[in-house]
């Protein structure tokens, strides 16, 4: 497609924008897919990245294409693919461009290389989703396995942070808390399910979101403004904590607290994006006589956590559709 253009969404220079602009189509070339967009959907990050704050300034380099959660259609395999890869096929893009050298991509961590590049956020490429046609390299291209629609199937990024988090948490015949109701924690909600948790607390201070969690599976609802978190834990527990916590809310006073609503033995994870220094008011008390496990992530394990997360939707065991909230055109991308 050598001297076409496309509709797409370009941060050209740093400070709050976006444009909406035809942009050349490219390649592919050696090892790289040329993809037709058919989805993306909308993370926290974009946002950072179209008003440029200081995550923005940490984790992006101008000029780029942003959308990292997309899904699309190979239309054209550059030389140098694996045999694997056939015009037709669905794919998403592994946003996380890992080296595969380095000690950690050697020891199957590929997701927290030590040189690791991102799609969508200008590190190591331009290219992103938020446009018609867009390069993946082959060796971050999943390919589809089932008929999952297109909305879902571009939310297997970020439902793979979930699943991942939920593996890591074990959360089978266990009380779980789940702090956070954006995208990570209403999802975590219904693979918590999912996966067998026998009483599932979520809290959050925005009612829509508490709802939403709810028909994910959450069986109690904690409104942080309105009621006390501890409160609710400690009497649905029988006063000894829940065993496991997953922290998805990105509140340094949250996370700080979280320690306390443990059961002793209990395991917490870190996903959400904490910000603010956080302070444990007795590490002994609250963590290191209680012998609690703390775990954090970064991403997916690839590509083995995208098959289970892909297989859990295409068996429909999470209503991953229940999280999108609107659906747009690219040129619409203010509203």
């Amino acid at each position: 497609m050598a001297g076409k253009t496309m509709k797409a969404l370009v941060k050209e220079k740093e400070g709050v924008s976006y444009k909406y602009m035809d942009y050349p189509v490219s390649g592919p070339d050696e090892g790289e897919l040329l993809v037709r967009v058919t989805r993306t959907s909308i993370c926290g990050s974009d946002l950072n990245l179209y008003s440029w704050n200081e995550v923005a300034r940490t984790i992006a380099k101008v000029p780029f294409i942003p959308g990292h959660e997309c899904v699309g259609e190979i239309i054209k395999v550059g030389a140098g693919c694996p045999d694997s890869f056939k015009i037709g096929q669905r794919v998403c893009c592994e946003n996380h461009y890992f080296c595969g050298k380095c000690y950690q991509c050697l020891h199957g961590q590929e997701n927290i290389c030590q040189h690791l590049n991102q799609y969508g956020h200008g590190n190591g490429t331009v290219h992103g989703g938020c446009c018609q046609y867009t390069i993946i390299p082959a060796r971050y291209a999943y390919v589809l396995r089932t008929d999952i629609s297109d909305n879902a199937a571009c939310l297997l990024e970020p439902f793979g942070v979930s699943h991942l988090a939920m593996e890591k948490l074990e959360p089978a015949d266990e009380s779980v808390l789940i702090q956070g109701c954006g995208p990570i924690g209403l999802m975590a909600t219904g693979i918590a399910k999912a996966m067998g948790a026998k009483k599932i607390i979520v809290t959050d201070i925005v009612e829509q979101k508490l709802e939403l969690a709810k028909k994910l599976g959450a069986d109690i609802l904690v409104n942080g403004k309105r009621q006390s978190l501890a409160e609710v834990v400690f009497r649905e527990t029988d006063g000894y904590g829940v065993g496991r916590i997953l922290e998805a809310s990105g509140n340094a006073d949250l996370l700080s607290n979280c320690f306390k609503l443990l059961r002793k033995g209990g395991v917490v994870v870190l996903v959400g994006l904490v910000k603010q220094a956080f302070h444990v008011e007795d590490f002994l008390k609250d963590i290191l006589f209680k012998s609690l496990t703390i775990k954090t992530l970064h991403g997916r394990h690839i590509f083995s956590t995208w098959e289970k997360a892909e297989k859990m939707l295409h068996q429909r065991k999470v209503d991953i559709e229940a999280v999108i909230s609107h659906t747009i055109p690219l040129s619409k991308f203010e509203e």
